[in-house]
């Protein structure tokens, strides 16, 4: 990191008037008085890593170095380093806080990883963070406000390998209530494909996804695992997605 004060990107796919990047966005200033928000309009959960090619996409000015999108997770970091911070890129960038978990197969869909993956692409370092929720209590942010600043400095201060990124499940707890901090791969759990069916007032169906629910034992050592005892899943991702021991086996193959 440099020695300049860091240049920190807040973003999210909740969109801009989310409770999730507003409690980031002071965590960012626990780190760096240099911070900058540029987040979706609206919310875009599920968008995952896509980008708005068929239509113009607007930048609209928020306050003071916060800006908002009408565009997905991805194009919003892609204008913030293309034209909102053309004069220097940031040094970090913090998406999230995403209202509700992402383990296991919910990375692929999230728009929250998006954005941490799509700063990674322009070289920067990322870290995405969600809490885990009851919908009938709803959200506790005083679990990710008191615990995050101090994971955020232990985990810039080693080197990263080109590629990669960090995602951070916070649980459904009070500060206090925290087992602790476990460094953990993703559980491979398929998501259940759960679809409401209804009909509208005219009578034609339509489905509408359910809330995400999981199938099978939670597999040890995992984010799911360490969420569901009550500690931070911390969970290190890479953006290469080759499978080498199946290249190596259709090198054979079709050499």
């Amino acid at each position: 990191m440099p020695d300049t004060p860091l240049r920190i990107l807040v973003t999210n796919d909740d969109g801009i008037q989310s409770a999730g990047i507003a409690v980031l966005e002071r965590i960012a200033r626990t780190l760096s008085d240099d911070v900058w928000v540029c987040a979706p309009a609206s919310e875009q959960s599920g968008a995952s890593h896509s980008l708005t090619l068929h239509r113009p996409v607007r930048v609209r000015t928020v306050s003071d170095r916060r800006f908002t999108v009408d565009g997905t997770p991805s194009d919003s970091v892609l204008l913030a380093f293309n034209y909102l911070l053309e004069d220097r890129a940031p040094d970090l960038v913090l998406s999230g806080i995403n209202h509700g978990y992402n383990l296991g197969v919910d990375i692929p869909y999230s728009g929250t990883i998006a954005a941490a993956a799509e700063a990674t692409l322009q070289g920067t370092r990322a870290i995405a963070f969600s809490q885990a929720y009851d919908a009938a209590t709803g959200i506790d942010w005083a679990t990710a406000e008191t615990w995050a600043p101090d994971i955020v400095r232990k985990v810039i201060g080693p080197d990263w390998p080109q590629g990669s990124l960090v995602s951070v499940n916070f649980p459904d707890r009070p500060p206090d209530a925290v087992q602790g901090v476990r460094t953990t791969g993703y559980a491979p759990l398929k998501q259940g494909d759960d679809y409401i069916k209804r009909d509208d007032p005219r009578g034609r169906s339509y489905f509408w996804i359910g809330l995400p629910r999981y199938s099978g034992a939670v597999p040890p050592d995992t984010d799911a695992e360490a969420l569901s005892q009550g500690y931070i899943a911390v969970t290190p991702l890479q953006l290469d997605l080759t499978h080498r021991g199946l290249l190596e086996t259709l090198k054979q193959v079709l050499s």
